[in-house]
Formats: structure tokens, sequence, C-alpha cells
């Protein structure tokens, strides 16, 4: 009797046909970008990269936005403006959005206004995400929103809450939560209605216990079939490793699924600065290696239990993604899987976004959207952070003259 002869299984042909993926492919990288935008994005990043620069913009410059004086808002829309944000509408980023997805890149939606302090504000807000939602569920560049809960709620109440506990709240401020958990319980509602992945940003440290504790109980609600609802761990704090395990056994104990972004932070000298001044120990990591192997292991942690986590790498970390790329391809899990996405920030890391998509793998932009004075908060930080020791800019500048020489010398 003659052996069968099996023909190769579909995890074999899928594994086979897998693109190699190279993150330094600048031609890729920037296919989207004609000559003159990659001048701009040049002649931005070399302004970015001299900290008095970024240090007078953010003094003068973009302060000047907020207080509405002249020109002010015209010369920010068209430098840091323009290549960190999709638009001043939803409406207005729909080129950026569709422009992405033409290569393969699918839009987190997050409209951007940040520090405020009104309840008109505060509805201002969940309205935009409602409308953000319905966007999405129409379109297929666009499937997951993402918001802060201080949006949507005054930061000292958030404080207030992180420090007593929701059951602790005094009475003359139930009112006033009650309507931060419906705005909050509206969203959720019609992103379940509409199958649209919802994300809730990290924030301070401060407040970040009272945004765990509401998202968490949301989503025990909304993660029963799917992946819905996602809580943001920053893994530059020396403890959100354990308390992601600790959020795991969580959902696992009571039956639902968790959905978990990981990042590595957004306000580092913010945390340590308020930890001096109060003196008490600094919740950051003690160096970038620990914030780096945490960060790894969680994705490890996420990867390996990707039936029951849905998980979004959301860093800028090349090392990270390599990592993240390889566990999935060892593990024969599909490229595309819809539990595990790879998202990098609209105007940065475009070496990774394109070139994991060109890949296969599930690759999203983070684009912000709103108007100038509303999105100032959001382009502080991000021209902080290219300034920082760890910021990116040095590698961002280099990849574009990479590319610029490479299309010269095409010519």
């Amino acid at each position: 009797m003659k052996p069968v002869i099996n023909t190769p299984t579909t995890k074999l042909t899928e594994q086979l046909a897998r693109p190699a993926l190279d993150v330094s492919n600048t031609e890729i990288a920037f296919a989207q970008k004609s000559d003159a935008e990659l001048r701009f994005t040049e002649r931005l990043f070399q302004l970015m990269a001299k900290p008095w620069v970024v240090n007078l913009g953010n003094r003068i410059g973009l302060l000047a936005v907020r207080w509405g004086l002249p020109f002010a808002e015209t010369v920010t829309r068209k430098t840091i403006y323009q290549q960190f944000v999709g638009g001043r509408s939803l409406k207005e980023s729909t080129a950026a959005i569709e422009r992405l997805y033409e290569y393969g890149v699918k839009s987190v939606l997050d409209y951007g206004a940040e520090a405020k302090e009104t309840e008109a504000d505060f509805d201002r807000t969940r309205d935009e995400c409602l409308h953000a939602i319905e966007y999405a569920a129409s379109q297929e560049s666009a499937e997951v929103v993402s918001t802060k809960v201080s949006g949507m709620a005054r930061f000292a109440l958030l404080e207030l809450v992180n420090e007593k506990s929701e059951a602790d709240l005094p009475e003359e401020y139930r009112e006033e939560w009650s309507r931060v958990t419906d705005r909050l319980e509206t969203l959720c509602k019609l992103a379940e209605q509409y199958n649209v992945r919802l994300f809730f940003d990290a924030e301070e440290s401060w407040i970040q216990d009272a945004i765990d504790a509401v998202v968490l109980r949301l989503m025990e609600r909304y993660n029963r079939a799917e992946v819905l609802l996602y809580n943001t761990y920053q893994m530059y704090r020396h403890d959100r490793l354990a308390v992601l395990k600790q959020n795991y056994e969580r959902a696992r104990l009571r039956g639902y699924l968790l959905g978990a972004k990981l990042v590595r932070g957004a306000y580092m000298e913010k945390e340590r600065a308020r930890a001096a001044e109060r003196d008490y120990p600094s919740p950051i990591q003690p160096n970038k290696a620990a914030t780096d192997r945490d960060f790894d292991a969680g994705i490890e942690f996420c990867v390996d239990h990707h039936q029951t986590i849905g998980l979004c790498n959301g860093s800028h970390n090349v090392a990270s993604a390599y990592k993240m790329a390889a566990q999935i391809d060892r593990k024969n899990i599909a490229r595309n899987h819809p539990h595990l996405m790879f998202c990098q920030l609209y105007g940065m890391s475009d070496n990774q976004t394109f070139n994991l998509a060109a890949a296969g793998f599930n690759a999203a932009k983070y684009l912000v959207y709103g108007p100038v004075k509303d999105v100032v908060p959001y382009l502080v930080r991000r021209a902080q952070e290219n300034t920082s020791v760890t910021g990116e800019v040095g590698r961002e500048l280099n990849l574009v003259r990479e590319e610029l020489k490479r299309r010269k010398g095409r010519k």
C-alpha cells in the first residue's frame, strides 16, 4: 500500500507565502508622500531636533493659538499641526484616512480635545465620539475610535474618585460622576451596536485607578462575545505588567475578554516631578531598559493569550515591533488576526506602519483630529516627545533623508 502524501496545510501555505518584514524599507514607508511633502517633513523635523526651538514654540507659538493671537493658528496649521493631525473635523480628515487605507493602513480615530472643564465641553466630546463611531461603522478604513475619560470628566473629579473610589464619593459629587459614567455608557452601547472597537487612553497615575475601575467594569459588560473595549497600559510604570496580568486573571474568572493597548507612556517627566514635589516614590521605571523589558514581556503575554486578549501594540520601538511580529509567525498565528494589531501616531514612524501593513499585519495610524486650539495639548506632547532623551526625531529625519536620496538617485 502506497503511503498517503499530504498536500501542504493551510497554515504552512500561509507561512511560506508570508513576505519578509523590513521596517527600514523607505520606499514602502513613504510611498504615499510626494517629494514636496517629504521635504516639508524634513524641514519640520530639523526644527524639532533643536530643543530651544521646541521650547520657544511651546511657550509662545502653540500657547498663542490658545490665546487667539493673530496669525498663530495659521502658522500652527501649516507646520506641526499639518504633520501630526488629520484635520479640524472628521470630514476634513477623510482625505488623510482614505490615503492611508490605499496602502492597507487603517485609522484609529481620536477627537483630540483635552483639558476641558465644563459639562457642555464634556457633552461635545461625547457627541464627537458618537459621530466617530458611526463614521467608523460605515468605513472599512477606520474600525477603531479612541478617547480619553478626562475628555468627559473634570480632572479634579477623577482625582477625587481615584483617591476615595466611586463607592465613597461625597454626596455632592455623585450626580456629576453619574453623568460621566452615563457618557461612557452611551459610547459603549453605540460601539456594541455598530461593532466598532473603542480604546480608552491611559492618563496620569493620580487619576488612572479611577479610569481603570470604570473601564474594567464596562469591559465586563461589553467584552463578552468579542473584544470591543480596550484599556491602555503605560509600561514605563513599574507596576503595569503586574496590573495587566491581574486584569487578565479578573477577566478570565468573570468570563469576559480583555482588551489591552500597550504603550511606553506619555507623562514621564510630569510623573517624576510630581512624585519629587510631593515626596512619594515615583511610579516610573528606574531606567529605559526596565521599560523595554516590561513592554516586551507584556506583548509576549498578550500574544500567548491572543484568543482571549485583544492586543494593540502602540509603540514606535522598532525592536518591539520585530519581536511581536516574530512571535506571531513563530506561533503560526495569522498575521491579520483580529486580536493582534500595531498602531503608531499619524505623522510618525511611517517606516513601521506601512511596512507592517505591506507584510500583511494589522497596522493602523492613531489619527487625531479637532480644531487647532483644542489639540494644542496633544501637539505640545508630540513636540516634547521628539526632543526628549527617548525621542524619535533623529531617526525620523534620517529615514526621510534616506528616501529623498533614494528618489534623487532614481531620477
